[in-house]
C-alpha cells in the first residue's frame, strides 16, 4: 500500500524570474530641485514632540507680533466711511462690515466723570429753579412797570439761553486754551470796566457807577466778566510760580498790582459788594495755591483796614454798618432798616412749609429788590424753611463738585482756577444768605444762578464752563491708559535650536 503524499509547501518565487509588467503612471511634473510627492516619505498622523514645541513657539511669536498692531485711527475710519458713502453704504475698514451710526454719537456723548455730571446737573437745576423764582418774585413789579407779568422772566430766560450754550461751548476747550488767553482776557476785562466812566456809555444806579448802556435796551455789568478774567490770570501766574511761593515778593509783585488795579476800578465806581467778592476770590486762589498762611493773615488785616477806611467815606455805607452793629431803631425804619426788616418778616411769614409758590406778600412792593439781592427772602416766604434749606444744600453740593475736581487733578492751574470759581459762586451765595439773615451788613451782592441779572448769569455760567472743561480733560487723562510695552519675542536657547535641527534631519530621512 502506497503511503499518502504529504502536501507540498508553496514555493517562494524566484527573484530572478521575470515579473509581469504593469502600466506605470506618469510622475507629476515638478519644478527643478523639488521632489515628487511619491518620493516624499510618508507623513505620520501623530505629531511629534518637536512639532508640538515648534507650534507652541510659533503661536507665542505670533502673539508677540500682534501686540505691535494698533487699531486704526479715527481718521482712517472716517476716510473709509467717506469713501463708502459714495456707494450708498458705510463699510468698516477693519472687518468689512457696516459701521453703525451710533459710533460717532457715542463719541460726542461719551460718558464723562461723575464730577462733570455732578457739577453740570447741579448748575442746570439751580438755573431752572432761579427762572421759576424770578417769575414768582418779579411778576408784580413787571406788571406795574407795564412789562406784563412775564417781562423780567422772559429777559432772564433769554440770558439763560445765551449762557447755557456758552457754558457747554467753554466745556469743550482744552486747558491750554485758557492759559493762552489769560492775558488777553484780563486786558479785555479792564477795557470794559473803564467804559463805565465814559459819559454816554456808563451809568450808575443806587450810587454805584458800575454799568454800561449801549442804545436803549442793551445794558451790562463789566465787573462780572472781570471776575472771570482775574480768576484765569491769577491761576496762570500762581501756577508758574509754585516753586517760589515761599517768597512773599514773588507772590505780591506779580499779582498785587494787576489784581489791585482791577479791584480798584470797581471801587472807583463805589461798588463795595463786587469789590469784596473779588478780594475773596484772590485770597481763595492764594490759599489753594499753597501761599503761606502768615502772608494771607497780613493781607486780610490790610484789606480789613482799607475796607473800614473806604466805608467811612460814604454816609450810606456808614449807616448800613451802624445798623448792623447797633440794630435798627424807629428812626432808621424808613431808611436803612426798611429792606432788612421786611426781609425778616418775609422769612418769618413763610414758616416751615411756606405760603406757596407765587403767594408772597413781600414781593408786592414791600421788599425792594425782591428778585435780585433779596430773592432768598422770597424763597423762604413761599417755600418755607424746607425750601430755603434745599437751596442752601444745593450750593453745598456745588461746592462738593468743585472740591472733587480740585482733588482729582495734579495741574496747579486747574486747581487754582477751580478754587477761584468755587469761592466766587459758593462764597458769594453764602454772603447773600448772611446779608438776608442779618449776619453781615447789606453789601448788594446777588444770589448766583438764581437772582436776576444777565451779566452775572452769563459770567457765572462761563466760569462754570471753564471748570467743566477741566473735569472733561481730567477724565480723558484717566481714561487713556498707559500703552503697555510690546512683549519681546521668545528667545531660543542652544538646546532648542539643536533639537529643531535634529527633528528636521529625522523628517528628511523619512
Amino acid at each position: 500500500m502506497t503511503p499518502p503524499t504529504p502536501p507540498q509547501r508553496p514555493q517562494r518565487p524566484n527573484s530572478s524570474a521575470p515579473v509581469p509588467s504593469q502600466p506605470r503612471r506618469p510622475a507629476p511634473a515638478t519644478s527643478r530641485g523639488q521632489r515628487p510627492e511619491s518620493a516624499m516619505p510618508p507623513k505620520s498622523n501623530v505629531p511629534s514632540e518637536a512639532d508640538s514645541s515648534r507650534s507652541s513657539r510659533t503661536s507665542r511669536a505670533l502673539a508677540a507680533a500682534a501686540s505691535y498692531i494698533r487699531p486704526a485711527s479715527s481718521e482712517t475710519v472716517n476716510s473709509a466711511n467717506g469713501a463708502a458713502s459714495e456707494t450708498g453704504s458705510s463699510a468698516n475698514p477693519q472687518t468689512g462690515g457696516p459701521v453703525s451710526a451710533r459710533v460717532p454719537v457715542k463719541r460726542i456723548f461719551s460718558a464723562q466723570s461723575s464730577n462733570f455730571f455732578l457739577l453740570l446737573g447741579t448748575t442746570l437745576f439751580l438755573v431752572i429753579f432761579g427762572l421759576v423764582m424770578v417769575l414768582s418774585s418779579s411778576s408784580v413789579e413787571s406788571f406795574t412797570a407795564d412789562e406784563g407779568f412775564f417781562g423780567k422772566f422772559l429777559r432772564q430766560g433769554m440770558f439763560a439761553l445765551i449762557g447755557l450754550p456758552l457754558m457747554l461751548l467753554a466745556s469743550r476747550a482744552p486747558v491750554g486754551f485758557w492759559k493762552r488767553w489769560a492775558w488777553p482776557a484780563l486786558i479785555l476785562g479792564a477795557v470794559l470796566q473803564l467804559l463805565v466812566f465814559i459819559p454816554g456809555i456808563g451809568y450808575g444806579y443806587g450810587g454805584n457807577q458800575n454799568w454800561i448802556r449801549i442804545g436803549n435796551s442793551f445794558t451790562a455789568q463789566p465787573s462780572e466778566f472781570v471776575k472771570v478774567a482775574v480768576i484765569v490770570w491769577v491761576a496762570w501766574v500762581l501756577s508758574t510760580k509754585q516753586h517760589v511761593l515761599s517768597d512773599w515778593r514773588q507772590v505780591l509783585l506779580p499779582v498785587g498790582p494787576v489784581a489791585g488795579a482791577a479791584i480798584g476800578f470797581v471801587l472807583i465806581g463805589n461798588d463795595l459788594g463786587t469789590a469784596s467778592i473779588m478780594l475773596l476770590i484772590v485770597f481763595g486762589c492764594f490759599f489753594f495755591a499753597g501761599v503761606r498762611l502768615r502772608f494771607l493773615a497780613v493781607g486780610v488785616l490790610a484789606v480789613a483796614l482799607g475796607a473800614m477806611l473806604f466805608a467811612s467815606t460814604s454816609s450810606s455805607r456808614s449807616s448800613r454798618i451802624g445798623v448792623w452793629l447797633n440794630g435798627c431803631t424807629e428812626l432808621d425804619y424808613q431808611d436803612a432798616c426798611w429792606q432788612i426788616d421786611h426781609a425778616y418778616w418775609a422769612l418769618a411769614g413763610g414758616g416751615i412749609f411756606g405760603t406757596g409758590l407765587g403767594n408772597s406778600v413781600a414781593k408786592r412792593g414791600w421788599l425792594p429788590h425782591a428778585d435780585n439781592d433779596y430773592i432768598f427772602a422770597i424763597i423762604g416766604e413761599e417755600l418755607g424753611l424746607i425750601g430755603a434749606t434745599v437751596v442752601l444744600l444745593l450750593f453745598v453740593v456745588l461746592a462738593i463738585a468743585f472740591i472733587r475736581i480740585i482733588r482729582s487733578t495734579n495741574d496747579s492751574f486747574v486747581r487754582i482756577a477751580t478754587a477761584g470759581v468755587m469761592v466766587w459762586t459758593v462764597g458769594q451765595a453764602f454772603v447773600n444768605f448772611a446779608v438776608v439773615l442779618g449776619v453781615l451788613p447789606v453789601l448788594g451782592v446777588p444770589l448766583p444762578l438764581i437772582s436776576t441779572g444777565g451779566s452775572a448769569l452769563i459770567a457765572t455760567l462761563l466760569a462754570i464752563g471753564i471748570v467743566l472743561s477741566f473735569a472733561r480733560a481730567g477724565n480723558k487723562a484717566q481714561a487713556r491708559p498707559a500703552t503697555p510695552a510690546p512683549a519681546a519675542p521668545p528667545t531660543q536657547s542652544a538646546a532648542d535650536r539643536s533639537r529643531l535641527r535634529a527633528a528636521d534631519r529625522a523628517r528628511g530621512r523619512r
